[in-house]
């Protein structure tokens, strides 16, 4: 081995974490707190307690943010979340955002 490729071993590898994106939950007049609750429990794997009180700040405050994932999985729960909303009728709005340090 030479002396160039030995230095190229003996450099320290810097791995940067991945960005990470927060999936947040809109309050509507029209989807049932019942469902919301039970996306946070199904979907998000939230207790029933954890759901219901994240259910009731989104019900007080406008939103609240359901998870933090990276964005392929915060892309899925919010399109598994948007297909069972379709499928019961619900106008329930999920965005994404990357969360910044």
């Amino acid at each position: 081995m030479n002396r160039q490729t030995q230095e190229l071993i003996e450099q320290d590898v810097i791995i940067n974490e991945p960005a990470k994106f927060a999936v947040i939950l809109h309050n509507d007049d029209i989807t049932t707190m019942e469902f919301v609750v039970e996306i946070l429990v199904h979907v998000f794997h939230k207790t029933v307690q954890e759901a219901a009180a994240l259910m009731m700040d989104v019900h007080e405050n406008g939103q609240a943010i359901a998870g933090v994932y990276s964005y392929d999985i915060a892309a899925t729960k919010k399109g598994q979340t948007d297909q069972l909303a379709a499928e019961k009728k619900f106008p329930l709005k999920l965005t994404i955002r990357e969360v910044t340090s």
